[in-house]
């Protein structure tokens, strides 16, 4: 997905800041799922909910105000309770401005207890999953 920069993304030099780039991430992620047939909140009104229980992002080059950044997300892994995505960042240069893996896990709202997805979630995350990029 495309993301124009604005002022608002940016710190007092211009450069996107830092917890901005989870934001990218996260709208790349919901994109994704969204556009394999899984919408999140169609799930949350029957008490699955989905939690982030890992982040690692690494800043390679900064985006500044006004660039157009190409986010791009794709699951790397899943298994019964849990998927990671990888996502990179790159401005309109093609330049990687940076790049991470979040991990997630869904659990029930009433419970608090982590669910094992349900067999048509998990058909269609490992229909949609590239292995072997980390």
């Amino acid at each position: 997905m495309e993301i124009r920069i604005y002022y608002e993304d940016t710190d007092c030099g211009g450069v996107v800041y830092h917890s901005n780039y989870l934001k990218y991430m996260e709208r790349s992620r919901t994109e994704l799922l969204r556009s394999i047939g899984l919408d999140l909140a169609h799930y949350h009104t029957k008490g699955l909910l989905w939690a982030i229980t890992e982040v690692n992002i690494k800043y390679r080059y900064p985006a500044r105000y006004n660039d157009l950044l190409w986010v791009e997300s794709k699951i790397t892994e899943v298994s019964s309770y849990r998927v990671e995505f990888k996502t990179e960042i790159f401005n309109q240069n093609g330049v990687l401005c940076a790049h991470g893996n979040v991990k997630m896990v869904g659990f029930y709202s009433e419970t608090g207890k982590v669910a094992r997805f349900p067999d048509e979630i998990l058909s269609i995350l490992e229909e949609n999953c590239i292995r072997g990029i980390k």
